[in-house]
C-alpha cells in the first residue's frame, strides 16, 4: 500500500508496517513508539541506535549516514519479511542520514506484537537485517584525524 499523502512513508492503519523513512532530520522516540501502538498488542520492542564516543580504540567525534536511494525501498523489504515472519500488529523503522555528532539517534526501529518474546524476537530481527541488508554507510570522523567508512563496498 502506497503511504498517505500527508506523510510520505506511513501506511493505512491495515498494513502491519506503519513508518519506513530515511530522514535528515532529528529522529523522534515518542513518533515511533505511537506509530507502533495497538490495543491488540502486550509488548513493544523498541531499539534505539545512537552515535557513541569510541569504535575500535578511537575516539569518534562523529560521523556522516549517506544511503544509496534504495535505501527506503530496502527497508520497507527487510520490515516485510519480519512480518512475514512474527505476529506483528505493527512495526516502524527510521534511520537518520547527514552529519551526527556523538549522543545523536541514527536509528529507531519498534514492534509490536501479542507478547512480549515475539516483540523482542522480531525487533532483534528487525535491526539486524537493517544493518545488513539496507544500504546505508556510515562515515567516522575520529580524533585523531583519521576516518574510517563502514558498510560500504
Amino acid at each position: 500500500m502506497a503511504g498517505t499523502q500527508d506523510h510520505p512513508g506511513e501506511q493505512t492503519a491495515q498494513d502491519p508496517v506503519r513508518l519506513i523513512a530515511v530522514r535528515e532530520s532529528p529522529l523522534s522516540l515518542d513518533e515511533v513508539f505511537r506509530v507502533v501502538g495497538d490495543p491488540a498488542a502486550g509488548g513493544i520492542a523498541l531499539f534505539v541506535g545512537t552515535v557513541r564516543d569510541h569504535d575500535g580504540g578511537h575516539d569518534v567525534d562523529g560521523l556522516g549516514y549517506s544511503c544509496h536511494p534504495s535505501a527506503e525501498a530496502e527497508m520497507r523489504r527487510v520490515a516485510e519479511k519480519v512480518v512475514a515472519e512474527f505476529p506483528v500488529r505493527a512495526l516502524a523503522a527510521v534511520h537518520r542520514v547527514g552529519d551526527l555528532a556523538v549522543g545523536d539517534l541514527a536509528v529507531v526501529v519498534a514492534v509490536s506484537c501479542p507478547h512480549r518474546a515475539e516483540a523482542f524476537a522480531a525487533c532483534r530481527k528487525l535491526i539486524d537485517d537493517l544493518k545488513h541488508e539496507v544500504p546505508i554507510w556510515k562515515h567516522q570522523m575520529f580524533s585523531d584525524g583519521t576516518d574510517e567508512w563502514v558498510g560500504a563496498c
